[in-house]
């Protein structure tokens, strides 16, 4: 086993160099310089929010600081139809011009931005509560062709070139080829990774209704599951070689929702927050988890204590160096983005506040 761990990291390393040259490049001039990010999602989730995109936009846009914009999945509501604006034959209930119009706005962003999906646009759109709008792996391939159709290059008026998962896979695991929506780059000595991990307890929850296929979404899952580790160990290696001084990573899903805790819906997220643990103690240095899924603002280091409410979910180690923040949904009041400032100069390095741009996301964004 540890052979094979060994091996497995140093392929990663091996992956992930090809590119760092040009990384270290750009970052000459700016090394070490304090940066400011954009944090949202669960956005839009109704007709009123995408009506006022604007207000979201130009709240950020009106930033000179924010040099990125990150959406951290579910791009509308658990209870709207999904897209289907490129699957045929069409599906009646779906909503095919939904996911064209939030493409659209994210493109009026001035600094690029990158996106993980969530569960709402493809996981969860077999589900009655979706209009049984969508196949799951349908839905995927579609949100990949559109936000994802220049695989390294992010979505915004300013696109920055980040690497993909697509083009910088282990070749002795081609399957990871496919998720192009799994990148990462660096900026200012901090190493940054989004990785594709929904809700729904991870995709474990069974399809339904006519979409119902075990075996498929039993290989989706496992196939995932895969690539994501082995991205994330590909992160962290990157980090490691360019001596980063610290490691933010991007999901959709909140692997801690009380929620879900209850309904003992959180299982299938345990062996990714196991390998988060070691490989976050291992690093040494702050690690960032951003994530949306549960659509209340909050902050914690969810490790720090095994004995503790969240350190017993999923068994890891103490992981006093992970700090992780949920941020506010987009229909809980008052709707905001979370602006992240990051300090690799800093001994605080992580420091944010949150942007109110609507303080009635249902009925009073005008």
């Amino acid at each position: 086993m540890r052979k094979t761990l060994f091996a497995t990291a140093l392929l990663a390393a091996g992956l992930v160099s090809t590119m760092s040259a040009i990384a270290n490049e750009r970052e000459d001039d700016e090394a070490g310089r304090a940066i400011t990010i954009a944090v949202f999602g669960d956005w839009p989730y109704n007709q009123n929010l995408l009506n006022n995109a604007p207000l979201l936009v130009n709240s950020v846009n009106a930033d000179s600081k924010v040099r990125l914009v990150m959406h951290v999945g579910d791009i509308h509501s658990g209870s709207m139809a999904c897209t289907s604006a490129d699957i045929l034959p069409p599906i009646a209930a779906s909503n095919p011009g939904w996911n064209q119009n939030v493409h659209y706005w994210f493109q009026q962003f001035n600094a690029p931005v990158v996106y993980t999906p969530g569960d709402n646009e493809w996981v969860d759109c077999q589900k009655s509560k979706e209009k049984s709008s969508g196949d799951p792996l349908k839905e995927l391939a579609s949100v990949r062709s559109l936000f994802f159709a220049k695989p390294g290059q992010t979505l915004g008026m300013h696109e920055k070139t980040v690497r993909s998962q697509t083009k910088y896979y282990d070749p002795a695991y081609p399957a990871d080829a496919k998720f192009v929506e799994n990148v990462m780059w660096t900026d200012s000595k901090i190493a940054f990774v989004m990785l594709n991990i929904p809700g729904s307890n991870n995709d474990t929850l069974p399809w339904a209704g006519i979409f119902a296929n075990p075996a498929a979404q039993s290989q989706e899952v496992a196939e995932r599951n895969a690539a994501n580790g082995r991205w994330l160990e590909a992160a962290f290696a990157m980090a490691e070689k360019n001596h980063a001084r610290a490691l933010v990573i991007g999901t959709q899903a909140d692997m801690w929702d009380p929620e879900a805790v209850a309904a003992g819906e959180l299982s299938a997220y345990t062996p990714f927050v196991q390998k988060l643990a070691d490989l976050t103690v291992r690093f040494g240095r702050p690690v960032l988890l951003l994530n949306g899924d549960s659509h209340v603002y909050g902050s914690d280091q969810p490790l720090a204590s095994p004995a503790s409410a969240t350190g017993v979910i999923h068994g890891t180690r103490a992981v006093p160096n992970l700090t992780r923040i949920t941020v506010q949904g987009s229909t809980t009041a008052p709707a905001e983005w979370l602006r992240l400032t990051i300090d690799p100069n800093s001994s605080q390095m992580f420091s944010w506040v949150n942007v109110p741009y609507c303080a009635d996301p249902l009925t009073a964004c005008q």
